[in-house]
């Protein structure tokens, strides 16, 4: 019972069986199949966060491209429902059957090298992770190894978001250009439109999404995180002390990028379409503001901060839909000038300071003696002595 006790507290798991409770069991009870459906949808971007905590937080990076990879792990998973959706059965009424419809309307006559390793699930899941994280590899490496940092790497990844971007709406007949790859039904002859199978889906989301915390939360109690956070905070002392910064750089960073793909693969699954507004500089953009809104140094309130964040977006979407806009930036300004370190600071700094204090005052009146009683004033009668008359008076008197 003491191991378990310490386990959870060393690593913060109070928080995270918090929120297994609210996204495994209260909300799947509350809300419709739809609702549920978009806060599914909500928890693949959460995998972003999450790993903007790790390469933002603690490894002092600010990354605004996430979005790129997010997109990659989508067009991963989006390839092979594709190509599953483009049999010759489905596809007898085209030129090239066999192909997905936007390669036959762009007078492709044969499935590009490029889309052979999608034919294959193990290997389609490989590429949603392994393929942003190459991607990451590349970039880091190039930048941290020439220390590059700061905002000319944040402005570098804005670079590589729109260079992604314009690519794919480019080739538009391998990518499906600015439409994206749409008609996402079956994967392996399961089809995923049934409400079952959204609720198969959203528990892999929040299963895939609670081990990914564990995960990162393992890298921040080890050796490692203490580099990271020191590195953060004096990168020049660990150097100087022997360590390479770089690779713990480009490691971090390669980290986030294979979390993104995870979430955008989920995101292709449950949505059933990917397009490249996923990838540019907007929704990259946005990623951060989820991990600055729930905390850039807790991986349980970036969850939070996605959820917040477009359950704000959803909702003055559909109440004010010529002002949500403003009110998603109002929101976003309001939040990090009152709590710059997020609700997860709100709660580390105000609540969590406040509930200890309040159940120690609890615990010391417990555990306090209670005061005995004084004693009752006595209600004996009092007898007065009789005054004594001078010597003689009484003589003479009788």
């Amino acid at each position: 019972m003491n191991s378990l006790k310490a386990s959870i507290q060393r690593y913060q798991l109070g928080s995270l069986l918090l929120l297994v409770l609210l996204l495994a069991v209260v909300l799947p009870l509350s809300l419709d199949i739809f609702r549920l459906n978009l806060v599914g949808k909500y928890l693949t971007y959460a995998f972003v966060a999450v790993g903007l905590v790790m390469v933002w937080g603690y490894g002092g990076v600010l990354s605004l491209g996430q979005g790129v990879f997010f997109g990659i792990g989508g067009y991963a998973m989006a390839m092979f429902l594709k190509l599953e959706a483009s049999d010759r059965i489905s596809t007898k009424i085209q030129t090239t059957p066999g192909i997905p419809d936007f390669m036959d309307w762009n007078q492709i006559t044969e499935l590009p090298t490029l889309w052979l390793p999608f034919k294959s699930l193990p290997l389609s899941l490989a590429l949603v992770v392994l393929a942003p994280m190459a991607l990451a590899w590349l970039v880091s490496f190039a930048m941290f190894k020439r220390r590059v940092g700061g905002v000319y790497f944040a402005i570098i990844t804005q670079a590589v978001a729109l260079i992604c971007t314009v690519l794919i709406i480019g080739q538009q007949g391998y990518t499906g250009g600015v439409n994206g790859m749409t008609d996402l039904k079956t994967m392996l002859g399961w089809d995923t439109r049934t409400d079952s199978a959204k609720y198969i889906l959203y528990y892999v989301c929040v299963a895939l999404l609670v081990l990914s915390i564990l995960l990162c939360r393992w890298v921040q109690t080890s050796k490692l995180g203490t580099l990271l956070l020191a590195m953060r905070d004096k990168e020049d002392r660990v150097r100087f002390s022997g360590y390479d910064v770089s690779n713990f750089k480009v490691f971090t960073f390669c980290l986030a990028a294979g979390l993104s793909g995870i979430g955008g693969a989920m995101f292709a699954l449950q949505v059933g379409f990917m397009s490249p507004s996923f990838v540019g500089i907007v929704p990259s953009i946005e990623m951060v503001i989820f991990c600055a809104v729930g905390g850039r140094m807790s991986l349980v309130g970036a969850v939070y901060g996605a959820l917040l964040v477009n359950a704000g977006k959803t909702l003055f979407s559909e109440s004010f839909p010529d002002l949500w806009l403003f009110l998603m930036a109002g929101l976003f300004i309001g939040v990090t000038m009152a709590f710059p370190m997020g609700l997860a600071g709100v709660w580390e700094e105000k609540i969590r300071p406040w509930w200890k204090s309040r159940r120690q005052a609890l615990g010391d009146a417990a555990v306090k003696p209670p005061m005995s009683p004084a004693p009752a004033p006595s209600t004996a009668p009092t007898t007065t002595p009789e005054p004594t008359l001078p010597e003689g008076v009484g003589s003479q008197r009788a």
